[in-house]
């Protein structure tokens, strides 16, 4: 016979401890976490400062003791004001440090595909409503803007990851984590080949990941939210999914996974051709070691047309008289005809028509490999 309460986690039951158990009461009476009252501090002693500098700054209005009270950020209570766990979480306060040492986020930036080496790391402690951006600026530091997408047009503003989705999906752990589970943090791990989002707490059941252009709205967090949407961090209910769907359109190359590990949602954006590039990466390497005379080794001495003209159609696609003409070059010499015909014979540009040479549309590209060559050469060079 079994005793205790059981939850349901993945394929197995697990035993509910304490937490666990009172969130469940909680749901069963419609109370979220973080309307609950702390009676530790009044709401005068409080330190918001940061909240009300950062509430004015986004809305153009002062945080008054009204409009906290029409947010239900605090209640009265035997002739004093208590704050809510949602403005304790939202002060600067030491005491949210001893209630919730937790709600902060751990961001890593690891060497490699697994977790081990640090390039860098960050505890993102503020006020969880400082946190999404502190967060987001992490993950921008540690990613490229300019990829190729692979259709023919090369954009030096259109960055490795989607973004906005990316940026979407932080603001969600931070609004949507349960913060009455102790113990866990907000995780979000980049690796040369993915970027992890974890974030404490199952996905609510009536919240679907596999429908998301569908407006989906359930909120974990009900006082919370409201502010989150005040100061524009929420932009629209159920809004969101919609977001994270339309932009990940824009990023073939670019898989999007979930799954909840333990008692926690992760969200994965991954490189889907990583591991072609790496084979790619390692031949051409190979190709270097075994052919001295190679190009490479003009381009460490010095730069020549072969990476200028690379470089070029690496910001754009351009026809023979395109590119001549952003060398400044009057007429398209012998030399540069030859130099043209080399990157195409090495596989680094290719045309953007291949079934018809000689088409007046005709444009050329950078391939991958001409990406990885640009890159060995900028890595070699430092």
């Amino acid at each position: 016979f079994y005793h205790g309460t059981y939850i349901r986690v993945g394929s197995t039951n697990r035993l509910a401890d304490a937490e666990i158990i009172a969130e469940l009461e909680r749901q069963k009476q419609n109370i979220s976490f973080d309307s609950e009252l702390t009676h530790q501090k009044t709401t005068e002693q409080l330190n918001l400062k940061t909240l009300k500098a950062f509430y004015f700054e986004k809305t153009g209005e002062r945080l008054t003791p009204a409009v906290m009270k029409k947010l239900d950020l605090f209640r009265d209570e035997r002739g004093k004001t208590f704050p809510t766990n949602a403005l304790v979480l939202l002060s600067d306060d030491d005491l949210r440090g001893k209630l919730f040492p937790y709600a902060k986020i751990e961001c890593a930036r690891f060497k490699g595909i697994v977790p081990g080496n640090f390039i860098d790391q960050k505890p993102i402690e503020e006020s969880i409503c400082i946190q999404p951006d502190e967060a987001y600026k992490f993950v921008l530091r540690h990613i490229s803007e300019g990829s190729t997408d692979y259709i023919g047009v090369y954009r030096n503003d259109r960055w490795e990851y989607p973004v906005i989705a990316i940026r979407e999906v932080i603001r969600n752990a931070v609004i949507h984590r349960d913060y009455s589970i102790t113990g866990s943090d907000i995780k979000i791990a980049i690796f040369d080949d993915k970027i992890e989002i974890t974030s404490p707490g199952l996905l609510p059941p009536s919240v679907d990941y596999n429908d998301m252009e569908v407006g989906q709205s359930r909120i974990r967090n009900k006082i919370l939210a409201p502010v989150f949407k005040r100061l524009g961090i929420i932009e629209q209910w159920g809004n969101g999914l919609q977001l994270i769907s339309v932009e990940l359109k824009k990023y073939h190359e670019i898989g999007f996974e979930w799954k909840e590990p333990g008692l926690s949602f992760r969200v994965t954006f991954v490189k889907r051709g990583f591991k072609l590039q790496q084979e790619q990466q390692h031949e051409l390497q190979h190709e270097l070691q075994h052919e001295p005379q190679h190009e490479l080794q003009h381009e460490l001495d010095e730069p020549t047309l072969y990476s200028k003209v690379l470089l070029l159609v690496k910001k754009q696609s351009l026809s023979m008289k395109g590119i001549s003409e952003e060398l400044h070059q009057k007429n398209i010499s012998g030399q540069f005809k030859k130099i043209v015909s080399k990157l195409l014979k090495d596989g680094l540009i290719e045309w953007t028509i291949p079934d018809s040479p000689n088409n007046s549309k005709q444009r050329h590209r950078i391939t991958p490999k001409g990406i990885i060559f640009l890159d060995f050469i900028k890595k070699t060079l430092q």
